[in-house]
């Protein structure tokens, strides 16, 4: 089970077709977001076959897969880590849950896009730190590098499935100022999810930042209120 037979099929079910569109997709083009990355042309869904049948791969083979230029193959690595670690989680495997945590952590700058971060941190990432010190997430929201300041963020929503908001919006405060759409759409869909779970939670953050948020942060936090609320703190910006 290898990283070369990892992407012998990943090319065996690729478009040239879907591989364009998604360059355009995905920011690819120089001075954007994605500047660089290559595609296969591969479905999620068939990335997720692929990746399901090939949870038993050595991580050193999935360190291929995530240094590999394709984003398709970095995604199922991805992927493989994350059913790996579920796996682990109902078997109580606390020693394969820690050595999937650490290795996802060295490789994150790997998670070079926004679908490989909001694809797998949640599940790794938030899931492991649910019941332990969770200073890791400040310090990858300090970071110089946009896609650990997404983990960070992403990564708490493992917390709001149980109700534990603090994080996130200690997080989100931390955030705000953010000068990429990017962290803006992710901080605005985090504190979405918080409000699913306690709208009051949600309206008081809004009432005391709303004057600071980036409007796309907003008016994603704020996207299932009534329409009259929405344009109440809308006018606030």
């Amino acid at each position: 089970m290898t990283a070369a037979f990892i992407l012998k099929e990943l090319q065996s079910v690729g478009s040239p077709e879907k591989a364009a569109h998604l360059s355009r997709f995905f920011k690819t083009g120089p001075g954007e977001y994605g500047e660089g990355d290559r595609f296969i042309g591969v479905t999620v869904p068939h990335t997720r076959i692929i990746a399901k049948a090939n949870q038993a791969m050595p991580l050193e083979e999935i360190k291929h897969l995530l240094d590999a230029p394709w984003h398709e193959a970095r995604l199922c690595g991805l992927l493989i880590l994350v059913f790996r670690f579920q796996k682990a989680q109902k078997s109580k495997n606390t020693a394969e849950q820690e050595a999937i945590f650490r290795f996802y952590i060295k490789n994150a700058r790997r998670c070079n896009n926004w679908d490989l971060v909001d694809l797998s941190c949640r599940d790794i990432v938030g899931e492991y730190l649910a019941d332990k010190d969770r200073s890791l997430l400040y310090q990858l929201a300090d970071s110089d590098n946009l896609w650990e300041q997404r983990i960070a963020i992403v990564a708490s929503w493992a917390f709001i499935r149980k109700n534990d908001f603090t994080d996130t919006l200690e997080l989100s405060k931390r955030l705000l100022p953010h000068k990429h759409d990017l962290i803006h759409k992710a901080v605005g869909w985090m504190l979405r999810e918080v409000g699913k779970r306690d709208r009051d939670v949600l309206t008081r953050f809004i009432e005391t930042y709303a004057v600071s948020m980036p409007r796309t942060c907003l008016r994603y936090a704020i996207e299932h209120y009534p329409e009259e609320q929405r344009q109440y703190f809308l006018k606030k910006r």
